[in-house]
């Protein structure tokens, strides 16, 4: 899969768990560590960062796409999924604060993602 079609994949995965504050950043010309970073957060609550980090992975090894190496398991504050090319970093909210990786990268191209807004209706029975 495309380098592309890969972050393009991981963002949707990521949008359908519900993760928010999701930023691109383009490394290609600053580090030989990856050419981008995706990074988003999750909830205060250590579920919903499992569940995020969880989806990306099952998703993608389902199509042949195995992560090379996961941290922060343990913890959950901050969990990289390391796709060679693509790195993933799912934060707890504030634990990215606290990181502030788009800061540390700030020489980077950073496409930011709109947020989903998730609006209910009641209705009386």
């Amino acid at each position: 899969m495309e380098e592309q079609n890969l972050v393009d994949e991981i963002v949707e995965l990521i949008k359908d768990k519900k993760g928010f504050d999701i930023t691109v950043l383009n490394l290609k010309n600053l580090s030989a560590v990856a050419d981008y970073f995706i990074i988003c957060s999750g909830d205060v609550d250590d579920v919903h960062v499992k569940a995020i980090a969880d989806e990306i992975d099952k998703k993608l090894r389902k199509d042949g796409i195995k992560c090379h190496n996961k941290e922060g398991y343990n913890a959950l504050n901050w969990v990289l999924l390391d796709y060679f090319d693509v790195v993933v970093h799912v934060f707890k909210k504030d634990a990215r604060t606290y990181y502030n990786l788009e800061k540390l990268w700030g020489d980077a191209d950073i496409t930011e993602i709109e947020n989903i807004q998730i609006n209910f209706t009641l209705q009386k029975i």
